[in-house]
């Protein structure tokens, strides 16, 4: 990929853009729809996993970067978790959907003021590989957690690496990667050292896994991979990987039964805050 200014640590530079502003804007039709595509991918997942970790009944939860906030309505009503406090930069989407237990804050969590309080789950999905410091948002969040709370992270995991076959679909996604990193500084090469995050930031019993949806004609994970390569088509094309001809190719190849490649996985790790001796 090209170099964009990336530290180690993710540190980027100050010009670059930002998720939801150059790429992904709230304010653009459709956008919504998007993320409900992701949602009906990877919500029953993570719903699985946390529940697994024994989200329920008494829990108070934060969802950070929560969308149209699918996760934080099916902990409370699947779940039976006591409150969600949902947060984003835009809570357009949040707003249109309350439910009782459910509250709505717009804030940005790589902020030195965002204390909102302490929480027995915080849960964040597909929002470090966006920002420019996930070591320092992971510390930050991770001080949110009640004693025995649990950091819950999930991630893209990019398999469309040099060893995948060279299709319409691997060079697309490719290209999207390099387009996202070179535009608002999405960085999935990171994803992999979470888990070491969450130990630095002092949790315990720290676990992941990956789950890799498949792809399948019209599949819901198919379509917000087209309908992602449109919002970022600028970028993609920019990275000179693909041309437009070429984009088109691959949402055509996408939705053909000839398509044989793998989604991006979603990585999931997780920690629990150390109880105090004594307590």
């Amino acid at each position: 990929m090209a170099d964009t200014g990336l530290s180690p640590d993710g540190a980027g530079s100050p010009d670059e853009g930002r998720y939801g502003e150059r790429v992904f804007r709230p304010d653009q039709g459709g956008e919504g729809d998007r993320i409900d595509l992701g949602a009906l991918t990877y919500d029953d997942t993570s719903m699985a996993r946390l529940r697994t970790l024994g989200a329920g009944p008494g829990w108070t939860c934060l969802e950070v970067g929560a969308g149209t906030g699918t996760v934080a309505r099916r902990l409370l009503e699947e779940a039976g978790v006591a409150e969600v406090l949902a947060v984003d930069r835009d809570v357009r989407f949040l707003a249109a959907h309350p439910v009782t237990g459910l509250s709505v804050l717009q804030a940005d969590v790589t902020a030195d003021d965002f204390t909102p309080g302490t929480f027995r789950l915080v849960h964040a999905r597909f929002v470090l590989m966006h920002l420019p410091s996930p070591r320092r948002t992971v510390a930050g969040l991770s001080r949110l957690l009640a004693p025995g709370g649990v950091l819950v992270v999930s991630d893209a995991v990019d398999l469309t690496t040099a060893s995948a076959p060279d299709t319409p679909y691997t060079r697309a996604m490719r290209a999207m990667w390099q387009g996202l990193r070179d535009s608002i500084g999405t960085d999935v090469t990171r994803v992999p050292r979470h888990p070491e995050l969450l130990r630095e930031a002092g949790l315990e019993s720290v676990a992941a896994e990956i789950h890799v949806p498949p792809l399948q004609p019209g599949s819901p994970i198919s379509r917000f991979w087209a309908d992602t390569w449109e919002r970022a088509r600028e970028a993609m094309v920019g990275t000179g990987l693909v041309d437009d001809g070429q984009l088109d190719e691959a949402v055509r190849y996408l939705d053909s039964p000839g398509c044989t490649g793998l989604s991006a996985g979603m990585l999931t790790a997780w920690g629990w805050k150390p109880v105090p001796e004594g307590s």
